[in-house]
């Protein structure tokens, strides 16, 4: 019995150590996640766009990671906002600023080469959307770095997925004689003409989702990354979506020109003939960012306790 109590002394206060440093080191509470709820974000990376054009050297693999076209990659920006409201949640407010691009040129299947279409667009799109936090270790080390006790690091990674919805703005345009020129006022597919496509408007809604990562580095900020497809509701971000238009009825010459700047087998390309195939465009990013925490009131309160914490005896 006398042992028993012994190691029930040892015991009760093994634990009562390992709560007085524990209290400074876990982050995985109330008090603490909440110093990380507010971030600003910026970042840079790359996109890819997977819609009529361009693509690999087969047929059959359009809007799938099996027909990214590599040499077509290009630029974003990305700012945001993040509001961690829940230890497993958090809404972002993001706006990317890029460029994508395809062309036929770049592919040696065959159809594709001599059909002989390209396109850059600026693209701007805004989203708001819910990420939802998979897995997170996320600690304070301990700020008395007392004798005999080893100090625990700084930690906040996280593995996230997230989803929303958007709008994005596009405005393609193709090139001829080393000038660029906006294909939408053009109508390539006889827009709004007699037996032509409707008429579209620059504007989609959209549908980002992804997977992130992010780790911190000290207190305030963080790095990471995020991969996202987004889906759109357009399928004229490459002016390219239904059938060729007789070029004798388009109102300039550019614009007959872009409707079918076809090499090589060109009875493949006539009036009336498929130029695209009507499914939706879509695109990707790939992301690197760095964010500051702007928790100010928060974490200042929380600092001040830890620096000054109170006494457990009255005298």
């Amino acid at each position: 019995m006398a042992n028993f109590k012994i190691s029930l002394v040892f015991v009760i206060g093994l634990c009562s150590v390992s709560l007085l440093f524990g209290q400074h080191t876990n982050f995985n509470t109330q008090r603490n996640w909440s110093l990380n709820k507010k971030d600003l974000i910026l970042g840079f990376g790359a996109t890819q766009f997977t819609g009529d054009l361009g693509g690999m050297n087969r047929i059959g693999t359009d809007y799938s990671l099996a027909d990214i076209d590599f040499p077509s990659t290009s630029f974003n920006f990305m700012f945001g906002y993040r509001y961690r409201f829940h230890p497993f949640f958090a809404t972002t407010s993001v706006l990317n600023v890029g460029r994508v691009k395809g062309d036929d040129a770049l592919t040696n299947e065959v159809v594709r080469e001599s059909r002989n279409l390209h396109f850059r667009s600026i693209l701007v799109e805004f989203s708001q959307r819910l990420d939802i936090i998979l897995y997170a270790n996320e600690k304070f080390g301990a700020r008395y770095n007392l004798p005999g006790h080893q100090v625990a690091k700084n930690h906040n990674e996280q593995i996230y997925l997230f989803a929303g919805v958007g709008a994005c703005y596009f405005n393609p345009e193709a090139m001829l004689d080393n000038k660029w020129y906006k294909l939408d006022p053009l109508n390539t597919e006889g827009q709004g003409l007699d037996n032509g496509a409707r008429e579209t408007l620059p504007i989609s809604l959209t549908i980002p989702m992804g997977i992130g990562f992010r780790m911190g580095l000290g207190r305030m900020w963080r790095i990471g990354f995020e991969a996202s497809y987004v889906k759109t509701f357009t399928d004229y971000i490459d002016d390219v979506s239904t059938v060729y238009y007789d070029p004798s009825k388009l109102e300039t010459t550019e614009a007959a020109h872009f409707s079918n700047p076809s090499v090589n087998n060109s009875n493949w390309f006539a009036p009336g003939q498929q130029r695209g195939d009507n499914e939706k465009d879509a695109y990707y990013y790939l992301n690197f960012f760095v964010a500051r925490n702007i928790t100010y009131k928060d974490y200042a309160k929380q600092r001040k306790s830890y620096r000054y914490p109170k006494s457990r005896y009255k005298y």
